[in-house]
């Protein structure tokens, strides 16, 4: 049996708006730097109802990917731009439960 996706969550907040051009931001790095990472699997962006906040869900092969994620020198040079614009707070971890009907 394969071992459990790690899962990445990213909440993004604003200070006043903004969401429009962080979203922006943020899939352009998808398309783009993201998508070739090894042990990538996939992202979604969820704007927040609130309008002052942006979730980021992305899948992962294993912790270690994730660590080499954040290492990558072309996520080195694009962290200060999302940091200019929200906070950050990140989890990664396995999902130990979920239920759908």
């Amino acid at each position: 049996m394969a071992s459990p996706s790690v899962t990445l969550i990213n909440v993004l907040k604003l200070e006043s708006g903004g969401v429009d051009e962080l979203v922006a931001l943020l899939k352009h790095n998808v398309e783009n730097v993201v998508c070739r990472l090894q042990g990538w699997k996939g992202t979604r962006l969820i704007a927040g109802a609130d309008g002052n906040s942006v979730v980021i869900h992305s899948e992962w092969e294993t912790l270690a990917a994730v660590e080499a994620m954040r290492g990558d020198p072309r996520m080195q040079a694009y962290f200060p731009q999302i940091r200019a614009l929200a906070s950050i707070e990140s989890v990664a971890g396995e999902e130990v439960f979920g239920q759908h009907p």
